[in-house]
């Protein structure tokens, strides 16, 4: 009994990060399930998100703002911070990085395996406030 009620709680720590477009932290992922699963502990939703990670379930988007950040969607796309507000916003990934990373390969004998791009600057509802 007691494995079955952990294999729900971390299919439902993986659904919580597949279904946010927040890039959610450990800590939302905990606040959002602990009504759900009271006895649900934030070190049992860091173990799950790092066996996710490890595993290629998600990835991490690294530490933002002095927490990691999670994503479930794990077809090749970049991010966009804005400094303002602290969201995080999924970009497509523009066919010109794919071409200078084919130019890297060429001329410097390198094999790019992976690559992650974050852009920083201000989304469009804080430029919006800002102009107000």
């Amino acid at each position: 009994m007691k494995r079955e009620n952990f294999s729900r709680k971390r299919e439902a720590i993986l659904q919580k990060i597949r279904g946010s477009h927040i890039h959610p932290t450990a800590e939302w992922v905990y606040q959002e399930l602990k009504n759900e699963y009271p006895d649900l502990s934030l070190g049992t939703v860091y173990r799950n998100l790092t066996r996710f990670k490890e595993d290629g379930t998600i990835r991490s988007l690294g530490v933002i703002n002095g927490q990691e950040h999670f994503d479930g969607e794990l077809n090749a796309h970049d991010h966009f911070l804005c400094v303002e507000c602290g969201q995080i916003l999924d970009l497509a990934r523009p066919a010109f990085l794919e071409e200078s990373i084919e130019h890297l390969e060429k001329t410097g004998n390198l094999v790019v395996r992976s690559y992650d791009l974050l852009l920083r600057g201000t989304c469009p509802a804080c430029c919006k406030k800002q102009k107000q």
